[in-house]
């Protein structure tokens, strides 16, 4: 069966790369709607609230923890689910007044829209969860939401997840149900070490090798009065034989380009353009992708 679908899947995608050599109109439209689709899975995190606690152990700190917003994390299936993550590093920083601790933590929106108070409560019990049993810490669990609602720059922010979009991390909903009842109260107590492990790691697999920065021209289009009309990037990718091998993720301000075990390039873009309106064509005799991102 796998041998059949492996079969169906070179075909589909032998017969993308004849459309782009024989009929790139139609190639053009076909990457369009697929960039549509992909716009709501390609939007970037977004802050949602941010949580201010007490590393207690080993060292003394305050941490901030950025609970995010974003598409590409998984919705739990049901509430019985497993409740899936996606965590940046955690970081320290030092400034004129302190030394304190900063991680993102980023959960499907409709995890974090909860209107019940006590299933809210109850994500971010297993948040701090997290935190402790994957860098043997231990917070206190008195914690106030800040009246901002990131802590650190949005670009910090965005590079932080981003290394970690590709791993997820899920956490069990293995609470008994009046703990979850009493999430609040929980949150108050002193910390003491779970029987129970509440984490469940997806381990990500392992690379071959490093992929390489391929080489690339990113010029910008303007009009008689020098305004900018477009940006075109193009990227030489010798070593990829279809347009199968490319994953794409672009944003207003970035781009992103990744085939794994061979290339990865990510670009900030000097001008903000239209992802909606954006196309991607990819030469499979030059092994050049062109990537055209009209300027709003």
């Amino acid at each position: 069966m796998e041998t059949d679908m492996l079969t169906q899947v070179t075909q589909l995608w032998s017969m993308l790369d004849e459309m782009a050599e024989s009929t790139p109109e139609s190639y053009h439209r076909f990457m369009q709607q697929q960039l549509e689709d992909a716009k709501q899975y390609c939007t970037p995190p977004e802050p949602h609230l941010c949580l201010q606690t007490h590393i207690l152990d080993p060292n003394e700190k305050s941490l901030f923890i950025n609970l995010c917003r974003w598409k590409r994390v998984p919705a739990p299936k049901s509430p019985t689910d497993p409740l899936p993550l996606s965590a940046g590093p955690l970081e320290e920083v030092s400034d004129k007044a302190e030394i304190y601790s900063i991680i993102d933590i980023a959960y499907n929106p409709t995890v974090l829209q909860r209107e019940n108070q006590a299933e809210m409560d109850h994500v971010i019990c297993l948040t701090f969860k997290y935190i402790e049993e994957h860098y043997n810490l231990c917070l206190s669990h008195s914690y106030h939401i800040a009246t901002f609602t990131l802590k650190g720059s949005l670009k910090r922010m965005k590079q932080s997840l981003r290394f970690q979009s590709c791993t997820y991390l899920q956490i069990k909903n293995n609470l008994r149900e009046e703990d979850r009842t009493n999430a609040t109260l929980l949150l108050n107590k002193d910390v003491t070490q779970s029987k129970v492990h509440l984490i469940e790691e997806i381990a990500s697999m392992e690379l071959v090798r490093e992929p390489v920065t391929p080489a690339y021209e990113l010029t910008i289009a303007k009009d008689a009065n020098r305004k900018p009309l477009k940006i075109e990037l193009k990227v030489e990718m010798p070593k990829v034989s279809s347009v199968s091998e490319c994953e794409l993720s672009l944003s207003r301000d970035d781009v992103i380009i990744e085939v794994p075990e061979k290339y990865r390039l990510q670009l900030d873009l000097p001008e903000l353009v239209e992802e909606e309106a954006t196309t991607a064509t990819f030469n499979t005799g030059k092994g050049v992708l062109l990537i055209i991102m009209p300027i709003p």
